[in-house]
């Protein structure tokens, strides 16, 4: 199979252009469109790789951005007044734990400095976001990269299944999720299989905690003694709170809003089907023994924790 992939490239295209029409379709859920793309990048390869990682940037701003046109003002508010304390204590908390670790298992600074904003903040986005601020080398963030979507990828399937079997409301649930998954799109993915409530509560309180993104930034740049690099602002959040608050205040929106909404979630179906054809066999085995151990410390403490407080705190 392998030599006739070799010998022509147009098959390689095909199955993987195939696969993309599947997950643009209702039949594909977000955990089999990720399943479907790991399977692709360790048995066929990604005909497009190199445009891989922006084309999932891309995808999923635009993706989240139509979410906004299923949210409500009001409810998204006290949604987000609820997880405040939460990602507060927890982002300092897991950048406090990461730094310890990555002295304890003498990881290279950058890297695990990466690794711990990856899981404290909104995983891939953090990383593109803080590596060029403290000027990381490709191989630091590919490392960091690899660890986050390794655990993203596991966490989008745990999660729903730990939230039935412990019966969490979808309050619980959209909160626990936005907080101890890595990425916006597993978190999305996670919260969206769980019900509607729990991704609306989940998109809400992760996107307020992405803006975490700009003081960790500035707050970089001191710790790394790096007083030149400039801060990107996600600028796809503010276009999310205008789309939630067209979908609200504007009479008629609402018949664009529901397509919007349904494009949307195709959308972040194809940005999970395309993030697991970029863990490539090569990506996977550059993450490495240390960083990967610290990556699940932190990722299974942040949880741990986020779970107790919503089960303690959360309705």
């Amino acid at each position: 199979m392998k030599s006739l992939l070799d010998r022509s490239i147009t098959t390689r295209e095909v199955i993987f252009l195939l696969a993309v029409v599947f997950c643009l379709s209702p039949l594909i859920s977000p955990p089999i469109a990720l399943l479907m793309g790991l399977v692709i990048a360790q048995f066929i390869g990604h005909p497009y790789l190199k445009m891989n990682h922006r084309a999932t940037h891309i995808l999923l701003q635009v993706s989240v951005v139509g979410l906004g046109f299923g949210m409500n003002v009001t409810s998204a508010l006290k949604a987000g007044k609820q997880g405040i304390l939460f990602t507060i204590v927890s982002i300092l908390g897991t950048l406090g734990i990461g730094f310890l670790l990555g002295k304890l298992f003498k990881i290279e600074k950058a890297t695990s400095y990466l690794i711990s904003a990856g899981t404290a903040i909104c995983g891939g986005s953090a990383i593109a976001a803080i590596s060029p601020v403290i000027k990381a080398e490709e191989k630091q963030i590919s490392v960091a990269l690899g660890t986050i979507f390794i655990l993203n990828s596991i966490a989008l399937f745990l999660f729903p299944i730990i939230g039935h079997w412990l019966h969490l409301s979808q309050t619980q649930f959209g909160l626990w999720a936005a907080i101890a998954i890595h990425d916006t799109s597993s978190v999305v993915g996670a919260a969206g299989k769980y019900g509607s409530q729990a991704l609306e509560v989940a998109t809400t309180v992760k996107l307020a905690r992405a803006l975490w993104i700009i003081p960790v930034a500035f707050v970089s740049t001191l710790f790394f003694s790096n007083k030149t690099s400039k801060v990107k602002i996600p600028y796809f959040i503010g276009l999310f709170v205008l789309a939630m608050m067209a979908n609200t205040y504007i009479p008629g929106i609402k018949i664009f809003s529901r397509y919007a909404v349904v494009i949307a979630k195709s959308g972040l179906t194809l940005t999970l089907f395309l993030i697991g054809c970029g863990l490539s066999r090569k990506v996977l085995q550059s993450v490495g023994f240390k960083p990967l151990i610290q990556g699940i410390l932190l990722w299974a403490g942040i949880s741990a924790a986020a779970l107790w407080a919503v089960l303690s705190l959360a309705q």
